[in-house]
């Protein structure tokens, strides 16, 4: 008899608490919104490149020089490596020779190369952006799950052809690393802007 008196108690406490409950199921269920990993970014500071290419710059304090390794690498193709970030800014020179043909298919190969991202793409926007030093760029934006997010090319039309391309080596999606991108075009424009051939 006590034990059934007892299981009665705890029976009341429960529907208590689940109608307590109940009574707050008229509102609405939000979802919280997915959070991302806090990215810190350092300062941008800048160095000048080193006297070793036909081309010279201001890169980041954070970044290292590195040789391109790629197995078909040219003469002053070069890395710019962000250790922190683990992102980097390929760069491929070639000499245009006063050729107008080379220069055109070098410039084609350039959009090639950016709409190959098409299928993850969802969408690619290209401008030309003009420095304060008087040289034009092309510049390709892409939004989506893409590799490279911002590429770009500089010319002089004669001699020189210098064309960049950020990567992202992490498998992150990009909107998490949204903050990394902004940060990495900032610099790529500061790289266009600095650029001399030499």
């Amino acid at each position: 008899m006590h034990q059934t008196k007892v299981i009665k108690i705890v029976l009341l406490i429960i529907l208590g608490v689940w109608q307590a409950g109940c009574k707050n199921s008229n509102q609405e269920y939000s979802p919280k919104p997915r959070g991302f990993n806090r990215i810190d970014l350092p300062q941008h500071q800048y160095q000048t490149l080193p006297n070793e290419h036909p081309y010279s710059f201001e890169y980041s304090k954070e970044a290292i020089i590195q040789l391109d390794t790629f197995k078909h690498a040219e003469p002053h193709w070069i890395i710019v490596y962000y250790p922190k970030l683990n992102t980097r800014i390929q760069f491929t020179y070639k000499p245009v020779k006063n050729d107008l043909n080379r220069l055109q298919n070098m410039m084609g190969d350039a959009a090639k190369l950016a709409f190959n991202h098409d299928k993850k793409a969802y969408s690619i926007t290209d401008k030309i952006l003009t420095t304060k030093s008087g040289k034009r760029a092309v510049i390709f934006e892409l939004e989506g799950e893409v590799p490279s997010p911002y590429q770009f090319f500089v010319t002089d039309s004669t001699k020189h052809y210098l064309r960049g391309a950020v990567y992202l080596m992490t498998a992150t999606e990009n909107d998490s690393l949204k903050p990394i991108i902004d940060y990495m075009k900032v610099d790529s424009r500061h790289i266009l802007e600095t650029l001399k051939w030499q």
